[in-house]
């Protein structure tokens, strides 16, 4: 009787509709609960409501939020595992705790995802703690991203190896550990998918009777996880610049431009980390700058919102210095977080959050800004192709073609085929000049031109861009 009832309560705000009207049988726009529970399943309905704003906040109800939800977070979650479990099948892998390869023998893409590991368990830890389930469920989204579409999708060439060396067995240590404790973390709020994944990974055992995980110091590498950051930034920078350029990743390209000594990037850094970015950007070369390098016109407006009242009359006097701002004091502000200006004849500081820099490249230099944590990455794209680089894009694109025959085939990751084909005379001389590079992409024991008609377990017609181009795949006897 002493005692209050409660330490801690979190009271609910409103749900309502897609419109943010308040629900009610009269409007017509209330949701049944059940209904919803029946269509989506109770854990993407929860993960939507919780990852989308802090309970105590009214939430816009959508299904078609929840449905998203599911494609890229449950849905990305699961391939991943369904990934792991493909290839483990293949090679009889099974996790051994005690077996497990030491952190200092793995890939540093490794210990990165691991160092990211850990400071997602700290942060949701903090999350729960603090009774803020939101924080929480974006954590783990944001971790599960950088596992399937960083870690994964690097890694790929190191499950498809066909020996069973120790870097095979680190990347399936490390892939495992990371789907346990996703299971782990994310169980709070999605209770039966992360029983679901726990026990996939651990036949007979409940991820509710464990215990909550805890960050392990000696994983934690933020030197690492921010030299990755920087790395999928230019990466992010890069493949914007492609898409307004309509050049497909697949093409090759000859050279990347980085703007170094602003924007909190330096060279050093950036050369960590040279071979991640051009391999993700298909890129032959990085290249770097120092200071904009005429590539970029900045300005600077005020920010109204954070200015308005604190200048009150002195605004249009403010705004006018502000718009005045050379490129020799905007580059004062991006690197000091302040600057000086003289507003109706008196000296005012604007400090951080007080201007809008804007950036835009110069004519005939396609340039691309992507900001990430403190950094502002600035980024140009030489987009010629020339007939080389032209050749070896349709090489890779004829990979791609044969990688989904075989899909369509539905032959095992380990198969090896043979691969006949007819084609324009460009793609021809393609497949020729690049013939290692596509049997070992493919699993071609055997490669080949052919006329008339084409047979096999799988054929396809279709366009690389220079005229048709007819496959077909088969299984190899030997």
């Amino acid at each position: 009787t002493d005692s209050v009832a409660y330490k801690n309560v979190v009271v609910n705000g409103l749900v309502l509709d897609a419109e943010g009207q308040k629900m009610s049988k009269s409007k017509g726009n209330a949701v049944d609960p059940f209904a919803a529970l029946a269509e989506h399943g109770a854990d993407p309905v929860r993960w939507t409501m919780m990852a989308a704003s802090p309970p105590w906040e009214s939430l816009r109800y959508s299904d078609d939020a929840i449905l998203d939800t599911r494609r890229k977070f449950f849905g990305t979650l699961i391939n991943t595992y369904r990934f792991f479990a493909t290839y483990a099948n293949v090679d009889g892998y099974h996790y051994d705790a005690d077996a497990a390869t030491p952190d200092e023998r793995r890939s540093e893409l490794d210990r990165w995802i691991l160092s990211r590991l850990q400071s997602t368990i700290a942060e949701t830890d903090a999350a729960f703690e603090d009774y803020h389930p939101t924080r929480a469920a974006r954590s783990v989204q944001t971790f599960v991203d950088d596992l399937s579409n960083w870690y994964v999708r690097r890694s790929r060439r190191r499950f498809w190896k066909s020996t069973d060396d120790a870097d095979k067995r680190a990347a399936y240590d490390t892939l495992y550990e990371c789907l346990a404790v996703s299971a782990q973390l994310m169980a709070p709020i999605a209770p039966f998918t992360a029983e679901w994944l726990y026990g996939q990974l651990r036949p007979g055992k409940s991820v509710h009777l464990t215990d909550f995980p805890e960050p392990e110091a000696a994983r934690l590498d933020t030197e690492l996880e921010d030299r990755m950051a920087l790395a999928r930034a230019v990466v992010t920078a890069t493949l914007a610049l492609r898409n307004d350029a309509s050049i497909g990743v697949r093409q090759p390209l000859a050279a990347l431009l980085v703007v170094t000594g602003v924007g909190g990037v330096d060279e050093a850094t950036l050369r960590s980390v040279e071979d991640v970015i051009l391999d993700e950007v298909n890129v032959k070369a990085l290249e770097t700058v120092s200071g904009d390098g005429g590539l970029v016109h900045k300005s600077a407006r005020p920010n109204f919102k954070a200015l308005g009242r604190r200048m009150g009359k002195k605004m249009g006097a403010a705004k006018a210095a502000i718009e005045a701002m050379t490129a020799e004091q905007i580059a004062r502000y991006e690197t000091d977080g302040r600057v000086v200006l003289a507003v109706a004849g008196e000296e005012t500081e604007f400090g951080a959050g007080d201007l809008e820099i804007t950036s835009e490249g110069v004519e005939g230099r396609p340039v691309r800004q992507e900001v990430s944590g403190d950094r502002t990455v600035t980024v140009s794209l030489d987009t010629t192709v020339t007939d080389a680089l032209r050749a070896e894009g349709l090489a890779r694109e004829f990979v791609n073609r044969v990688q989904a025959l075989r899909k369509t085939a539905d032959y095992d990751v380990t198969d090896r085929i043979e691969v006949t084909y007819a084609a324009p005379a460009d793609v021809l001389a393609a497949i020729d000049a690049h013939r290692d590079y596509v049997t070992g992409e493919t699993l071609a024991l055997a490669l080949a031109p052919a006329e008339g008609d084409l047979a096999g377990d799988a054929t396809t017609e279709t366009d690389l861009g220079t005229g048709p181009v007819r496959i077909a795949v088969l299984r190899s006897a030997s």
